[in-house]
């Protein structure tokens, strides 16, 4: 940029009144109510837009619904928030600057403008809501990190199927701990819950529910002690708080430890930044407004007495009227011009009773196809960004799974001209059947492949992979694209999951980039009910689970830094 106030005038087309972090229920409320208010607004989200209650199979406590679940209640928050304009995106925030940078090194630019480092690039906004949840507490008996993803899980959904017939153990007495063991009994032969309190600590209504079960048995004052086995766990043992007395359970056929002891914040990245308490927890007043000026926090990520989409949505609320009053005041001290913000089209919003009436989402769409006319419009509109061209490889054989790579790929090809569509009886990499390759316009190879038709949570990662082929590519750190960039030896990433996973992703997402980043990285997504034999060969009990060059073992949600800190090691 030549001159100072060309570079004020491109920020301003940069520029949003509030960027929210976090797309659960306390983000997607903010961005409901501040975008009403015709505000400019950007809501980032890492995983998945919904939260964690999005894996949540009955809500019946949200005032004014009477039954729904997790995933069509969140939907609709995020069809409100996109019709009265907001902005909502998949990406990672990975740094905040909250002091006066001069963005852009733009002298005249106005000194309350903050700067998010993020995957999508930087952004820059006036006011910042931080709304990044907390996730699954790890408790720290003997054993419990050794056996992760070998008989320890902590997602009742993404991995109960694992243990079929099997007995488990269920760690906790919350509404979590309570609502998954009731999911765990479509599963397993047994459930025992091990609750350390006198009671459980959630709502009486939700606790009686247990008494229905047959299958269900109940140890109060009780704790786990430690787990030990083989290759998977065939041993735990327990200690009653009161007695002292402790008691084991051997199952030659291994059993299952399902936690769920509260959750962690995720403030790792803020720390430093904004005021935490000794848990973590950011602290905020009654506003909703953290120890800095513009920057407000809601949800699962402040400290509260009561962690339930229904307070979610209220600190999103309360946070938005007040960074309203907070951006309103800054455009007038700092002159910043209006920023345009979309019209709201409220004829995007189905009612209540349509969103109800919606059928459970599947593999396949209600009219039979892979992809639905939104999907297929939203991929459209993103493949006149790419650079290049990318070419899709079906390379299939005689199995269930190549029939339905094969309609996927019918329908792929109609999308776009940007995306070519090809099919093959073998691979040219050598790559087992079925496979999807992702190659670049040129024929060259990326390394990265999907055993799977890309589905569910993990229709974003091949989306991904097609946007980092073509270019222009998500951003990536620096001290990450020079450390894989330098590899100079071959290294292979197997990511084994389940579409109903909302971890995945992220794993896939970050193997892949990698991949597309050095020829010396292939990155391979397989869709693990379709691969049984590998199930065994890894004892895998969980998802994500990442192989690296068909010998170490690595499971649970992994970070790009953690894959490429996991891949030099392995490289040197």
């Amino acid at each position: 940029m030549n001159t100072d106030k060309e570079s004020y005038k491109e920020l301003l087309k940069k520029l949003y009144d509030l960027v929210i972090v976090g797309g659960g229920p306390a983000g997607l409320s903010a961005a409901i109510y501040m975008a009403r208010a015709k505000y400019k607004v950007l809501l980032i989200e890492k995983e998945q837009i919904g939260g964690q209650i999005t894996i949540t199979s009955e809500v019946v406590n949200y005032p004014g619904i009477e039954r729904t679940d997790g995933k069509r209640l969140t939907q609709s928050m995020k069809k409100q928030a996109e019709a009265f304009g907001a902005e909502l995106v998949l990406g990672e925030v990975y740094e905040i600057e909250l002091e006066n940078n001069k963005a852009n090194s733009c002298v005249d630019c106005p000194d309350k403008i903050r700067t998010l480092h993020t995957s999508k690039g930087d952004i820059y906004t006036i006011g910042i809501l931080i709304a990044t949840g907390a996730h699954p507490r790890k408790l720290g008996f003997q054993g419990e990190k050794e056996f992760q993803g070998r008989g320890v899980a902590y997602c009742a959904t993404c991995d109960g199927e694992f243990f079929t017939g099997r007995e488990v153990y269920v760690i906790g007495g919350g509404f979590a701990a309570v609502e998954e063991g009731i999911f765990l009994t479509k599963y397993a032969s047994k459930v025992v819950m091990i609750v350390r309190e006198e009671y459980f600590t959630c709502a009486k209504t939700v606790a009686e529910q247990v008494e229905k079960y047959p299958k269900i048995e109940v140890h109060f004052e009780t704790e786990i002690v430690s787990v030990s086995g083989d290759s998977t766990v065939e041993h735990a043992v327990f200690r009653n708080n009161q007695t002292k007395e402790e008691w084991e359970v051997h199952r030659s056929e291994g059993i299952g430890v399902f936690v769920f002891a509260g959750y962690e914040p995720a403030t790792e990245w803020v720390k430093g930044k904004v005021e935490l308490n000794d848990y973590g927890y950011i602290i905020t007043d009654s506003t909703m407004k953290t120890s800095i000026d513009g920057v407000y926090a809601a949800g699962d990520v402040c400290i509260k007495d009561l962690r339930q989409v229904v307070t979610a949505v209220s600190d999103g609320a309360v946070a938005a009227v007040n960074l309203e009053k907070y951006v309103s005041s800054i455009h007038e001290q700092e002159k910043i011009p209006e920023l345009f913000m979309k019209k709201a089209d409220l004829s995007k919003l189905q009612t209540a009773e349509e969103e109800s009436g919606k059928k459970e989402e599947t593999e396949y769409q209600e009219n039979g196809k892979f992809l639905n006319d939104e999907i297929r419009n939203q991929l459209s509109e993103l493949a006149q960004k790419f650079e290049h061209k990318v070419i899709v490889k079906a390379c299939c054989d005689k199995s269930e799974l190549s029939d339905k790579i094969r309609g996927f790929i019918q329908e792929l090809k109609e999308v776009s001209p940007k995306i070519i569509c090809e099919e093959a009886e073998e691979s040219p990499t050598g790559k087992s059947l079925p496979v999807l390759e992702v190659y670049r316009e040129d024929g060259s190879e990326t390394g990265i492949c999907f055993h799977a038709v890309p589905g569910g949570h993990e229709f974003n990662s091949f989306v991904i992979a097609l946007y980092n082929t073509a270019g222009p590519g998500q951003q990536t750190e620096q001290e990450i694209k020079e450390q894989i960039e330098g590899l100079q030896k071959k290294v292979n990433l197997k990511v084994m999951v389940s579409l109903s996973c909302m971890v995945c992703p992220d794993v896939v997402m970050g193997v892949q980039r990698l991949a597309s980043l050095s020829e010396n990285v292939e990155g391979e997504m397989f869709d693990l009910q379709y691969y049984p034999e590998m199930k065994e060969k890894y004892h895998i009990m969980s998802v994500p689970c990442m192989i690296l060059n068909d010998d170490k073992v690595y499971f649970g949600k992994k970070g790009i830094k953690e894959i490429a800190d996991i891949v030099s090691e392995s490289a040197s």
